[in-house]
């Protein structure tokens, strides 16, 4: 069980490169007592790499996010990456790790390419996938949620937009899960690394095939791209669909299991979304800010600024907590309440400035189409065993989430 306080000379000893100490420790309390104590302040090095920067309040997080040409996000935007020396591999190839002006054209493109013709035929699949996975678990008794239904939905509409074929839609899943994130303390760095380098191999057999056969698709489109008139590289492809993939899967993934289960631990919120007194649309954005499955944003300063009273020299690296931001009682009234119904809601679960999310609109449409088919087709959802936590530094969530979907009595299949 984590800790229900912290101790005042203990808030520096919390060590944020740990794993298990967000699942043994109460981080709530330990932002709370952050922001409000030490809202910038410089995390010790550890063996798992050099100090940093925790930035936690929601006006400092968004200065840093919008200020991109002081803050770079070339060198790497999560806290493992770096602290590896070099940075990440994939900087300056992947839209996420690409700074002005590169970014900016790279994200022109692949904007065109991502047209309301190609998002509509994504998104129409996506409910029809919704209704037939969900709908066949209304009524069945027990079933985890997390991985018959949350591990499905995010990695079949990826996959849709980015043209895999949908016989490896589960191969897709399983390497991008063990690439980012373990479900337990003893997956290995080579096992991560493994993963990784399959899920590269992987995509790059498939841009080989669509640049021979170009389809109405992500890969096609920056497979045949030109950006200041050289054409993407076959590692730039190939990095941007991992990170698609990676990005594409983990937000709405745990922000769905996040929401089974403060729907059954706060019935009366899910009773007004299920009476129509709340909003879907406004639901969604909840959802996103209380679960905020990315906890953290990277960043490296390319001048010596200052941030909340402390100055941050010109190489050092920032972590900008979002699970911290997205609970600062400065903007979000009540921050620890679940409140489907608030508004304004200036959550920054999908970033903020330049790299604001690019398939913000496809993780809106997922969870608001898993909301749709609960809605309609179930009266309760009870818990019917103890969720499984991710043992990560980088998402926040859970691996598994027994529960049963009890159908109204008027529900049909």
């Amino acid at each position: 069980m984590p800790n229900k306080g912290i101790p005042a000379d203990d808030l520096n000893r919390v060590d944020l490169t740990d794993p298990s100490t967000f699942l043994r420790t109460d981080m709530e309390d330990f932002w709370r007592r952050v922001r409000t104590e030490q809202p910038v302040y410089l995390h010790p090095a550890t063996d798992r790499g050099s100090p940093f920067w925790v930035v936690s309040r929601h006006a400092d997080v968004m200065a840093v996010l919008q200020d991109a040409e002081r803050f770079s996000s070339q060198p790497g935007n999560m806290m493992s990456s770096l602290h590896k020396p070099g940075g990440d591999p994939a900087a300056g190839k992947i839209l996420a790790l690409t700074d002005a002006p590169r970014h900016n054209a790279m994200r022109t493109i692949l904007l065109k390419a991502f047209s309301p013709r190609i998002r509509k035929g994504v998104t129409d699949k996506l409910q029809q996938r919704v209704d037939q996975i969900l709908g066949h678990a209304v009524g069945t008794g027990t079933f985890d949620f997390a991985k018959e239904v949350a591990e499905v939905i995010p990695m079949g509409t990826i996959c849709d937009l980015l043209g895999f074929p949908s016989t490896d839609h589960k191969y897709v899943l399983d390497l991008s899960r063990e690439a980012v994130s373990a479900d337990d303390e003893g997956q290995t760095e080579e096992d991560v690394w493994l993963s990784r380098n399959e899920l590269l191999i992987y995509s790059q057999e498939i841009i080989e095939t669509r640049r021979e056969d170009p389809q109405d698709d992500l890969i096609s489109a920056m497979a045949t791209c030109r950006i200041n008139g050289e054409p993407m590289t076959d590692d730039e492809v190939v990095v941007n669909c991992y990170g698609f993939i990676l990005a594409g899967d983990h937000t709405s993934r745990l922000a769905m299991v996040g929401a089974l289960l403060a729907f059954a631990q706060h019935p009366d919120q899910w009773r007004a979304l299920k009476e129509g007194r709340i909003s879907i649309a406004s639901a969604v954005e909840e959802i996103v800010r209380w679960t905020t499955p990315a906890m953290h944003i990277g960043r490296t300063a390319t001048a010596d600024v200052t941030i909340g009273g402390q100055t941050i020299r010109k190489g050092e690296h920032v972590i900008l907590w979002i699970t911290s931001a997205n609970r600062d009682e400065s903007v979000f009234p009540d921050p620890h309440r679940f409140d489907l119904a608030r508004t304004p809601n200036k959550h920054l679960g999908f970033g903020f400035g330049p790299h604001f999310c690019f398939g913000s609109y496809l993780g809106r449409a997922e969870i608001a189409a898993v909301l749709k088919t609960l809605v309609s087709r179930v009266d309760r959802i009870e818990l019917t065993g103890d969720p499984k936590a991710l043992y990560s530094t980088f998402l926040r969530g859970y691996s598994s989430l027994p529960v049963s979907l009890i159908a109204g009595p008027s529900t049909t299949e």
